[in-house]
């Protein structure tokens, strides 16, 4: 009696903290379908007829800056998870001078607050000539995003089995083929939710290409939304339509990738 009253209780939590996770989404939408009087005279409730011209309004405004943050948040996952995959298998299945002292070196840049790291490397990226382009994304977008994957993916590596590498071996396969044709058909689910974290991180950022991007054309989304609320300060209807635009990739990624996000954070857990 007493189990079955407490899985009540839990499960009575868990429904309310999970209606509470929905309610800003949907206030967001029911704000997006509002126009001008509408909002000011019934911001919380739904009315009708709904304004569907603010979401034409947010595409023509938003449109570029979304392709934007596809190509920088694209090219970025890819170089993420290529070079973490390169520097993690040699880490957890390789001797080498000096291994465990690298990799120490490695996870020791988790404790370096990223805000700290700004001044710095905005001279750095400066000093390359980088600013005002793509490129002075996707270099600190590459090398900082690595440091959390190969932690991951050295601690996933290591647990494999060492049997199937002396197979490959033995069957006069190279490192770099065991690592592609072994180790990343076993490591889908972990490779992908650290790019589904990757692209998440990249795609919301806006302190580094505020600081890197100046050309409108080449700025992502969360600077094409700043512009478009500057554009749209007392009309909030095609702002809010906006956001829920701009929410709408993601929603999409983790949609199609939720299966493997999930066995990834399961697998990773119980490996580490």
């Amino acid at each position: 009696m007493k189990a079955n009253k407490g899985a009540w209780i839990r499960n009575t939590v868990l429904i309310v903290l999970g209606i509470l996770t929905f309610i800003p989404l949907l206030m967001l939408i029911n704000l997006s379908f509002k126009d001008a009087s509408q909002f000011n005279l019934h911001r919380w409730t739904v009315t009708f007829p709904f304004t569907l011209a603010n979401y034409k309004d947010a595409w023509t405004a938003i449109s570029d800056y979304i392709w934007n943050s596809f190509v920088i948040s694209g090219v970025t996952v890819v170089g993420v998870l290529v070079f973490s995959c390169l520097a993690a298998y040699p880490l957890a299945r390789m001797s080498f001078f000096m291994k465990e002292q690298i990799y120490f070196l490695i996870i020791a840049l988790l404790m370096i607050p990223s805000v700290l790291s700004l001044v710095p490397l905005f001279g750095l990226v400066n000093q390359f000539h980088l600013v005002d382009s793509w490129f002075g994304l996707w270099g600190p977008y590459i090398a900082g995003g690595q440091v959390f994957c190969i932690f991951v993916l050295r601690s996933f590596f290591a647990s494999l089995p060492e049997e199937m590498f002396e197979a490959a071996r033995l069957d006069g396969a190279g490192e770099l083929r065991i690592l592609l044709t072994v180790v990343m058909p076993l490591s889908k689910s972990i490779i992908s939710t650290l790019g589904v974290l990757n692209i998440l991180n990249t795609w919301n950022d806006y302190v580094w290409p505020l600081m890197v991007i100046n050309n409108a054309k080449l700025k992502p989304l969360t600077l094409g939304l700043v512009s478009f609320q500057q554009q749209f300060v007392t009309n909030y209807g095609p702002l809010f339509a906006g956001y829920v635009i701009a929410s709408i990739p993601l929603i999409i990624l983790f949609m199609f990738a939720s299966k493997q996000f999930a066995e990834g954070l399961a697998g990773s857990a119980m490996k580490m």
